[in-house]
């Protein structure tokens, strides 16, 4: 299988430079929200003196900015106009927003929309439960599509093919004691869902958390993106969400799709 990143590395339009200093600010995240030039150099495989010249070139820019005592660098609140731009302008999250919002009115639980990224599902919208949250979850935050409710409507609304290959590329690691690792089973879970029309996980990812998602598709049945509810175990067992929420979100789901009809996949499956 080609990598369009190596193929495009190799054209005379790409800007190297350009690419290890996105590679840098990508390097921040929630387990690692400062960091110095040596782990930058470490996280991001770039050399230091190619780390140090991008730090510089981000902290003039004013993306990124060093602690005055420990002189680790941070990101800065003017890094968030490189992310929020696509939520200002995104045709999906704004014709989405509207049928999520009642969605969260009507169950009282937190609502999302998820776009694929790679082998990732990203929150690009959220409506939190009108009750106690449990986990926070930023706009932004990216999740495993092979453990998650969102990942896995969104594996189903694909071709067998296309499924496979994207939970080959995972990584597959079992993050709590129910999360589904064998390739062969999560295609069982996937094909499933297919049938059903929604996917669900049981605290695969997050202990305690219980989610149910279903796919948003065009008019042409490729998949944009995928809605769940997310609640937690110590208010409804999976029974209980399947039964309640399930039939709601696939009626927001088909909404959404409708409103989304004329738009196209903004990411290949095949390359994410």
């Amino acid at each position: 299988m080609s990598n369009p990143l190596s193929e495009a590395e190799d054209s005379p339009l790409f800007i190297t430079s350009l690419a290890k200093g996105l590679a840098l600010l990508a390097a921040f995240g929630a387990g690692r929200p400062s960091m110095n030039l040596v782990e930058m150099a470490e996280v991001t495989g770039l050399n230091k003196s190619t780390v140090q010249r991008s730090a510089y070139t981000l902290e003039a820019l004013g993306y990124i900015a060093k602690e005055p005592q420990s002189k680790r660098y941070r990101l800065t609140p003017k890094s968030l106009e490189i992310g929020s731009g696509y939520l200002q302008t995104s045709e999906l999250i704004e014709r989405a927003n509207p049928y999520l919002h009642e969605l969260n009115r009507s169950t009282r639980e937190s609502c999302n929309l998820l776009e694929p990224s790679g082998t990732d599902m990203t929150y690009v919208s959220r409506f939190a439960s009108h009750k106690q949250i449990s986990i926070h979850v930023p706009l932004g935050q990216r999740l495993p599509m092979y453990c998650t409710s969102a990942g896995r409507a969104y594996l189903s609304a694909l071709s067998p093919e296309e499924a496979a290959a994207i939970i080959a590329r995972s990584r597959l690691v079992a993050y709590t004691q129910n999360t589904e690792t064998d390739p062969s089973r999560l295609a069982k879970i996937v094909r499933k869902a297919h049938g059903d029309g929604f996917a669900c996980s049981n605290e695969e990812y997050y202990v305690g958390d219980i989610a149910v998602g279903a796919a948003i598709v065009n008019a042409e049945g490729r998949p944009l993106g995928a809605v769940n509810i997310a609640v937690p175990f110590s208010r409804w067992t999976l029974k209980d969400a399947l039964a309640d929420l399930a039939p709601q979100l696939v009626n927001t789901a088909r909404s959404i799709s409708n409103a989304a009809r004329g738009l196209k996949p903004l990411v290949s499956p095949a390359t994410g």
